[in-house]
């Protein structure tokens, strides 16, 4: 099983969709800003990856917050941000299930998203 997070109208979630639809990859979709992405599911995904990996600080949300609010040092101070801006967490954030567990990629490469699917087995 394949679930794509992010947000429905990005340009980079369009490419990630356009590719698994050309490549026939059954996928579901959770929207950040309709859903939200509880804690439960964000943890996970800093433990594995880094918050540094997750938080966009190339969007503009990231501009709207106080310099305050961007001084991020540690996992909680991010995950707190993420859950009151989901619009935060970059995109698209791929979890896909394979033998060896879940394994997830965060942002759109083609090369990478072949690699992932061929992963996830039959």
């Amino acid at each position: 099983m394949v679930t794509i997070y992010g947000i429905k109208n990005c340009s980079t979630m369009k490419k990630a969709f356009a590719w698994c639809e050309e490549h026939g990859v059954a996928y579901g979709f959770h929207d950040y800003k309709k859903q939200g992405v509880p804690r439960e599911r964000l943890l996970p995904w800093c433990r594995q990856l880094g918050w540094q990996t997750l938080v966009n600080t190339r969007g503009t949300t990231w501009r709207k917050l106080t310099a305050a609010q961007q001084a991020i040092s540690t996992e909680a101070q991010a995950l707190a941000l993420m859950e009151e801006f989901p619009s935060l967490i970059k995109r698209p954030v791929v979890e896909a299930s394979t033998a060896s567990g879940t394994r997830l990629l965060v942002g759109f490469d083609p090369l990478q998203f072949a690699e992932l699917i061929e992963a996830t087995g039959p």
